[in-house]
């Protein structure tokens, strides 16, 4: 018998009635996850009292300004929630500053820059097509419009990040601010070697942890703290809060950077949010989140094992940390669009990635990239995580109709056993 819903159908709601065919698509989406695979890298399950947060009276309350320095009265509930969710963000990474606000962590990113630079000066981040973030320089992301964006990239045999290559281009164009940092990279980043790089040209360095900020709190990827002027992140992904971003800084700088996040770029921030964020975070501080993060490196090398024991070639040919890509060149004509396609035919969720000297349009792509964050938060071990392995290497070197029924009805076997956290 097929898992019910696991959120909705624990309470009498008043949407079901007010809006149905809302409360229908959400039921859709519930369900779509309760029986599917998520691989996305940047995804994970929340908790039920992350939930409840985010979908508190909370969001009733308009709070422009920060704790104490309000522009509406009636704050003195929100100043406290929001200060704790400070000093706990605080306290997990060792940072002196927390600003809690930003609604993304492309804000984040955005209030950095304006706190670092002037328009057009100049930027050092990594290339896009090697793994870089849109708003570390795209040219249709604001970033690239705003300021003068350079890119350091992969060594072209071994594609793992060229320090060499940083330093280089660094010294020629003297960019003011060196981003570290990715959206599509598994292996560790060496801050203390970008430190040393960012003080040899008069640098500050921004490290943007969004995809790592809970290996980061778990213990099993190094902390970017001793040595960024600036720290950006996203709450959700590794680090298992509400969609939301978050900066964190030095005491010295934190002035100046609250004043770019408001007024200089976003209104009232969202108090709700803010409080799921402060769930999060407490969370984080539980014993057993640091198991949980083990759990997820653990899972990411399993499911890299299995895919290259069926024969798939993996960029940097594995990995360190949640994520991995896979280059689907060998398999000719396999594109990373097919491949999303196909897998999702099957209820495992992926996304396509462009990889090393990718020759296909971004929309189309040579790659995919897998994450391991919220099957782990499902309680997916490594055994699980090597049959999984075996699911998508069957898919994708046969996608008949006959083989993706078949997956589709073992991964929705294998997802009874895995209910979504409660």
């Amino acid at each position: 018998m097929l898992q019910t819903t696991d959120f909705q159908s624990k309470e009498q709601t008043n949407l079901k009635t007010s809006d149905p065919e809302i409360y229908g698509w959400i039921q859709k989406e519930e369900k779509r996850q309760i029986h599917g695979l998520e691989l996305i890298a940047s995804e994970n399950y929340v908790s039920r009292s992350v939930m409840e947060a985010q979908g508190s009276i909370l969001t009733n309350k308009y709070a422009e300004g920060y704790p104490g320095k309000r522009y509406y009265g009636g704050c003195e509930f929100v100043d406290e929630i929001e200060s704790i969710a400070i000093q706990r963000a605080c306290d997990l990474f060792g940072v002196e500053h927390a600003n809690v606000q930003p609604h993304s962590g492309s804000q984040a990113n955005m209030a950095v820059y304006m706190a670092a630079l002037k328009l057009g000066d100049k930027v050092l981040g990594m290339d896009l097509s090697n793994g870089g973030h849109l708003t570390h320089g795209s040219s249709v992301n604001f970033s690239g419009k705003l300021y003068e964006f350079l890119s350091y990239g992969l060594n072209s045999k071994t594609h793992r990040l060229d320090y060499d290559q940083v330093r280089d281009v660094a010294k020629k164009e003297n960019p003011k601010l060196i981003i570290a940092g990715y959206s599509a990279y598994p292996r560790e980043l060496d801050f203390k070697l970008f430190k040393e790089i960012a003080d040899e040209v008069g640098a500050e360095l921004l490290v943007d942890m969004s995809h790592f900020a809970g290996l980061v709190v778990g213990g099993v990827h190094p902390s970017p703290a001793p040595y960024a002027d600036y720290i950006t992140t996203t709450t959700h992904k590794t680090l298992r809060g509400p969609r939301g971003g978050m900066i964190l800084t030095s005491a010295e700088k934190a002035k100046k950077l609250n004043s770019q996040i408001f007024p200089g770029i976003q209104g009232g921030p969202m108090e709700h949010t803010i409080g799921a964020k402060a769930v999060a975070f407490k969370e984080a501080q539980a014993p057993s989140f640091k198991t949980y993060a083990e759990q997820i490196v653990k899972n990411a090398q399993a499911l890299s094992s299995s895919l290259l024991d069926n024969g798939f070639d993996l960029v940097t040919g594995g990995t360190d940390n949640h994520l991995l890509l896979v280059d689907l060149t060998s398999l000719g004509d396999l594109t990373g669009k097919v491949a999303e396609k196909v897998l999702d035919q099957a209820h495992i969720t992926v996304n396509k990635n462009t990889v090393p000297n990718e020759t296909r349009s971004p929309f189309v792509t040579s790659g995919i990239r897998l994450g391991t964050p919220a099957l782990t938060t499902r309680g997916f071990k490594e055994n699980d995580m090597i049959e999984v392995g075996q699911w998508i290497s069957d898919v994708l070197k046969t996608p008949t109709d006959t083989v993706i029924n078949k997956v589709k009805s073992q991964v929705m076997d294998k997802t009874q056993n895995f209910p979504l956290p409660s």
